[in-house]
């Protein structure tokens, strides 16, 4: 069995992900349970019956390259864990839209002579069954366009980045109507600052304190925090980010009262993601008290372990020929699902869904 997926947007993401798919392939389902990943197999697939077939990005230094050696290209700075063997998947030029902002345009190197490949043909050219949208948050028009082809070459969608698909009634009703399935939006991180923020929101619902006043801070090196620099580019990322910390409790705090979101680019970070997060509340007695965690990461290969499973249960739709937003598996990967449930509950329903039960 294979499945075979398409990467839109070569970055410090895709390159984790790649290296993981070379570092678990001789994880099966009767392995014991390894670090890292939260299924060895899921559906009957293993993560080494991943292949990738198709992938895109706008540098040159990827552009016209092996997908192995693009993924350790500059500017990506994440973690090299493992070797990738070559793939035989040459990168495309894909459209720059608004994939490069004012922020990091010096990050980049383009090449005129690199002419833009049709997409949705190379696509279909692939046998890409699923595709992956790792572009930078705020690409909106980006996003559009590479929806539009995903529609076009007949592929399923998983939705990365805070660019609302899944989520977004017009996007997901496309989707559906085309017989395709779409899971999204804004990838979890394995424990990042989103699921730690979460987790201990909905403690303090179920334990008694009333929250009165949070917020979560994030700082990095790489290529995404400084794109988000630009503060117009941030507004589906707070929404993604603060929905998910809100939808834990049963009351939601003011905006004045709740702040997240990346705050500064600190070069020397490279791919390393540090979060600030305070809370402060109110127990028994009415006597209060507050509580901060600082959380540091590699960032990049922090989601790559939750997309292996978005992938496979993705694949697991396919095969049962379901369409529009993938509920149970989206509300568990994605901060921004069509619909938010605890976490526990999110787990149960990904169970659930691979069982065939939902």
């Amino acid at each position: 069995m294979v499945i075979r997926i398409g990467i839109i947007g070569v970055g410090n993401c895709a390159c984790s992900l790649l290296q993981g798919f070379e570092f678990y392939k001789d994880v099966d389902g009767k392995s014991e349970k390894v670090p890292g990943i939260m299924h060895n197999a899921l559906g009957g697939y293993r993560i080494s019956d991943i292949k990738p077939v198709v992938a895109f990005d706008i540098d040159k230094r990827k552009v016209g390259k092996d997908l192995s050696e693009a993924a350790f290209a500059p500017p990506n700075c994440t973690l090299k864990f493992s070797d990738i063997k070559k793939t035989g998947v040459i990168v495309k030029r894909g459209p720059v839209l608004d994939g490069v902002t004012d922020t990091t345009k010096e990050m980049f190197l383009f090449d005129e002579k690199q002419k833009e490949t049709d997409v949705a043909e190379e696509i279909k050219k692939s046998g890409a069954e699923i595709m992956i949208n790792y572009l930078p948050v705020g690409s909106e028009k980006a996003t559009e366009f590479y929806v539009n082809a995903c529609l076009e070459a007949k592929v399923a969608l998983i939705n990365a980045i805070p660019v609302f698909v899944a989520s977004e009634e017009k996007n997901s009703k496309r989707f559906k109507k085309a017989g395709l399935p779409v899971l999204g939006d804004d990838v979890k991180s394995q424990v990042g600052s989103t699921i730690v923020h979460r987790v201990l929101t909905k403690l303090f619902e179920d334990r008694g304190v009333k929250l009165e006043h949070t917020y979560q801070l994030n700082v990095g090196g790489n290529t995404d925090f400084l794109n988000m620099l630009d503060r117009n580019r941030l507004k589906s990322k707070k929404i993604s980010k603060t929905c998910a910390v809100q939808s834990q409790l049963e009351t939601e705090l003011s905006p004045n009262d709740i702040h997240i979101g990346p705050s500064d680019y600190i070069p020397f970070l490279k791919d390393k993601k540090v979060a600030f997060i305070r809370m402060e509340g109110r127990k028994f007695g009415n006597v209060p008290m507050n509580l901060e965690i600082r959380l540091e990461v590699e960032d990049s290969p922090n989601s790559a372990g939750v997309m292996i499973d978005a992938i496979r249960c993705a694949k697991i739709a396919l095969d049962r020929k379901l369409a529009g937003p993938i509920i149970g598996p989206s509300s568990y990967f994605f901060k921004h699902p069509p619909k938010q449930f605890p976490d526990y509950q999110a787990k149960k329903l990904v169970e659930e869904f691979v069982e065939g039960k939902k």
